[in-house]
């Protein structure tokens, strides 16, 4: 029996891990979970999966989930950053699936590291905001980082049994989001709901306005590099509409793998939870003869932008990516409040990327130092109007 700790079991990926779970009684137990808000889709949670300890945003909530699932329940209820970093170390879990969305999954990430937790990760923003630091807590714990992106796993399933200076090039795909035909005068009328209508994947909101602006893809090179080892002259986006070529690995022999599917999260979770080994999932069939057409296709990062920064960010190295991070995630928020355009987005991570000279990551404390100040920058940005 597998024992897992979710952190965001709330959200679209904590769902479907915990789908998951139920599909494997006597394999795998959620004995720990952590959301925010979301009380009435926890409580369900809670009561279905009778986890020991939960974790939620703050103590008002907690204290309403505790009335809501009533003082004869067992699980303990806790909140808070110290009630988060107590599930990603709970003592009696195995794995810890990493679900928190944007830089707030750092903290909790390396406390289950530190714990001597096997991670599946799934928040990108861990090893995009402190590649350096996370990478080398997880080697001297001896701690498995598996990852729970689709592109990434995928990758990883094509490396697998494969020895590393073999891989030639890394190519992640890209469904281009839903504007990827969309001219450019027509992105300053992009409206909440349009971003939002994702083509291929259900997600959540901020993760699907990345994809739309495509600096989904600029986090998961940088990610990519710190998975893999591999430079960014060696890392290249395909767009593919279709969204079931997950990525492709090209070996230096000029052999190419790719990992193929269904778009559906469930995949890669099994496959991280159960590595190394893999089991039936229950999931739809994988027909090739009704796909029809593949197609790959450059990206353009004239009118997607963020792409491009991802590149400079990491490349540019240091606090750099984390600034990019903490940027992205202010005017994605503003955008969602209509605040902001659509096209703004970019604007204003360059300009906080412009006003940025990155110093090499010495300390968490180094990264939390760099996310503030963006996020200051940024929202004084905001306030004088970039638009």
């Amino acid at each position: 029996m597998k024992k897992i700790a979710i952190l965001g079991s709330t959200g679209s990926i904590g769902v479907n891990a915990l789908d998951v779970v139920s599909k494997h009684p006597g394999e795998l137990e959620a004995v720990a979970l952590a959301a925010g808000r979301n009380l009435d889709v926890l409580k369900g949670q809670i009561e279905r999966f009778r986890p020991k300890i939960v974790s939620v945003i703050d103590r008002e909530h907690a204290g309403r989930l505790k009335a809501m699932i009533g003082s004869a329940s067992p699980t303990v209820i806790l909140w808070g950053d110290e009630g988060v970093r107590s599930v990603a170390s709970a003592p009696g879990a195995d794995m810890v699936l990493s679900a928190i969305v944007g830089a707030a999954g750092l903290v909790p990430t390396l406390a289950a590291i530190e714990a001597g937790k096997d991670v599946a990760l799934a928040n990108k923003e861990t090893l995009v905001t402190a590649g350096s630091l996370v990478i080398e807590k997880a080697r001297s714990k001896g701690v498995r980082i598996l990852p729970v992106d689709s592109e990434h796993s995928a990758v990883f399933q094509c490396i697998v049994g494969n020895i590393p200076k073999s891989v030639g090039r890394v190519i992640l795909t890209a469904s281009g989001g839903p504007f990827f035909r969309t001219a450019r005068e027509e992105l300053d009328r992009v409206t909440i709901s349009d971003a939002l209508r994702h083509p291929n994947w259900k997600m959540g909101r901020k993760i699907t306005i990345d994809s739309a602006t495509m600096m989904n893809k600029g986090l998961e090179v940088i990610e990519a590099h710190w998975l893999f080892g591999v430079d960014y002259g060696r890392i290249e986006v395909v767009i593919h509409p279709q969204s079931i070529v997950h990525s492709l690995v090209e070996f230096v022999d000029g052999s190419v793998m790719a990992q193929m599917g269904l778009p559906d999260m469930r995949g890669p979770i099994s496959y991280a939870l159960f590595y190394p080994e893999r089991t039936p999932g229950g999931f739809p069939a994988f027909e090739l003869s009704k796909v029809g057409k593949l197609e790959f296709l450059p990206p353009d990062v004239d009118r997607f932008p963020c792409l491009r920064l991802g590149y400079e960010a990491g490349r540019a190295g240091g606090t750099m990516p984390a600034v990019m991070n903490a940027a992205n995630e202010v005017a994605v928020n503003s955008f969602l409040e209509e605040k902001i355009p659509f096209p703004a987005i970019a604007r204003v991570i360059e300009a906080v990327m412009d006003r940025h000279a990155p110093v090499d990551i010495s300390s968490l404390e180094v990264v939390l130092s760099a996310d503030a100040w963006a996020r200051k920058e940024a929202e004084e940005i905001l306030k004088k109007g970039i638009g």
